[in-house]
């Protein structure tokens, strides 16, 4: 790489920086910011977590991970894609250890790491400021996505994943064969490791059209050798092929994606972070100070294509696109400057450039211990809990109470704390298990689209009670239905009894 652009080789400076570093204080400034500025429950706003959890402590208590679904009586016997079981496996052992507090910690830990591998990546590259203004808008993208769940905790994978693809990349290095122990632990903790491996091969693509002509067979050989073998040990889970195939059939969901929030194109009827991204980079397209290799393009515009088509990639976007932007933009600011690079600011240059030594391992392990002990503190006294929107459990209370019997016909987003409470349901989060037809079913039912479709659906799953948010056309419908009684409502939930003399037998 040209030194130009290199950082990491200048001479500490004579500041005195107690042994820290840019990562590491952003690394803190993550764990505080994410647990301090923002709603202390922000990550557990995700009705998701709770089945994790329960899938977790299914595993640990059989010693096996299931095959088939385990939590709705809709479903029978379904094949269910365990790729997120050792993920769950981790969440239900935090969970035991410390409850909500220790979720909640996890998840800020998680984004901390990734924020602290990224900016040490940046600061080989280009100046502090410019590293950490990068870092800023990464961070600022994928909050909307800072949920504790199984994708999470797969965020400094991606980054270390990628960050040392891009390394070997451009210092003509191969890639190292370490670097597959990353894919098989991505590989069973979340399904987004197919992201991985079509990163992996197009920076491989990168690095052989980069590569100077007479190297250019053994760069493909070595670059094709590592993406097989990435590919051959993602497959090391107990789904085997079956987890790619779980990102095809995902994909495939045109309906899902079409009415799950996650899954539907960002709004812009107001200002967000990917508006942002979207601006800055037409900007510096438009003055030419933004310049991109072909297949790094081609990976940015798909990166794009992802966040554009559902919300839940923006955070990649945010992250991935700092890694492939970050050497060839530096190469066109620096361009011509001393090997310091330009300065921006002629009085802050030394300061911060003596942040971006590495940090001293004693400096490492006293800031991150008097860090957890504050949050703690901070975390505990703030109770974090999961969003009571997704939590009726005063209603669930009443039904059981009322001496609700038999099968429930649940809202969509409660599927996750009946789970957590041991109810089998009709439906949960697992928008995959239950598919297209089913979940269009489920949901012009409760809209009332057709005048059949809910009786049809309460009486062909037999279904004894209703659990539904006391906005849902069918909640209403169902105060009309013969045979049927209110026995429970309030701002969360309504609940819903077949009368005696109509329960299902």
């Amino acid at each position: 790489m040209d030194t130009a652009i290199r950082q990491t080789s200048i001479t500490a400076p004579a500041v005195r920086t107690l042994g820290l570093s840019w990562p590491l204080v952003v690394a803190i400034a993550a764990l505080f910011g994410s647990l301090c500025l923002l709603p202390i429950d922000r990550s557990l706003g995700d009705p998701d977590i709770y089945w994790h959890i329960v899938a977790g402590n299914w595993t640990l208590a059989h010693h096996a991970v299931p095959s088939t679904d385990i939590f709705s009586y809709s479903m029978p016997g379904a094949h269910w894609t365990r790729q997120e079981w050792l993920a769950e496996l981790a969440m239900a052992l935090i969970f035991r250890a410390g409850g909500w507090v220790a979720m909640v910690m996890l998840g800020a830990a998680s984004f901390a790491l990734t924020l602290a591998l990224l900016t040490r990546f940046l600061l080989a590259r280009m100046e502090p400021i410019h590293a950490l203004l990068f870092v800023s808008l990464s961070a600022f993208m994928m909050l909307n996505h800072l949920l504790v769940r199984p994708h999470l905790l797969t965020w400094p994978l991606l980054a270390l994943w990628v960050g040392t693809l891009i390394d070997a990349c451009e210092a003509e290095r191969d890639p190292p064969w370490w670097l597959l122990i990353v894919m098989v632990l991505w590989a069973n903790l979340h399904g987004g490791f197919t992201l991985g491996l079509v990163l992996g091969a197009g920076i491989g693509l990168d690095a052989l059209v980069s590569a100077p002509r007479g190297t250019r067979s053994r760069v493909a050989a070595r670059w094709l050798s590592f993406v097989a073998a990435a590919l051959a040990v993602s497959m090391l889970t107990p789904s085997g092929w079956g987890g790619i195939w779980f990102t095809v059939r995902l994909l495939r969901m045109d309906y899902a994606k079409s009415v799950l929030d996650e899954w539907r194109s960002p709004d812009f009827h107001q200002l967000q972070a990917l508006e942002i991204w979207l601006l800055l980079a037409l900007a510096m397209a438009w003055s030419g100070r933004m310049r991109l290799p072909v297949v790094r393009s081609l990976l940015l515009l798909g990166l794009v294509h992802l966040a554009l088509a559902a919300g839940r990639s923006v955070s990649l976007l945010g992250l991935v696109s700092s890694y492939l932007l970050a050497a060839p933009m530096a190469r066109d600011w620096y361009h011509g400057s001393s090997a310091t690079g330009a300065k921006d600011a002629e009085s802050l240059d030394r300061w911060f450039r003596a942040f971006s030594c590495r940090a001293a391992p004693g400096a490492v392990a006293l800031t991150m211990g008097l860090a957890a002990a504050g949050l703690t503190v901070i975390v505990r006294e703030r109770a974090p809990a999961i969003a009571p929107t997704f939590t009726p459990a005063a209603a669930f209370a009443a039904a059981r109470a009322a001496g609700a019997k038999g099968p429930v016909l649940n809202a969509y987003g409660f599927g996750g704390y009946l789970i957590f409470r041991g109810v089998k349901v009709f439906i949960d989060d697992r928008a995959d298990l239950y598919g297209d037809a089913f979940l269009k079913r489920y949901i012009e039912a409760l809209d009332l689209t057709h005048a059949a479709d809910l009786p049809g659906l309460l009486t062909q799953y037999h279904v004894g009670w209703t659990l539904l948010p006391p906005d849902t056309p069918a909640a209403y419908a169902m105060d009309q239905m013969p045979g049927w009684k209110r026995v429970y409502t309030d701002t969360v939930a309504v609940v819903h009894m077949r009368k005696a003399d109509d329960a299902p037998r």
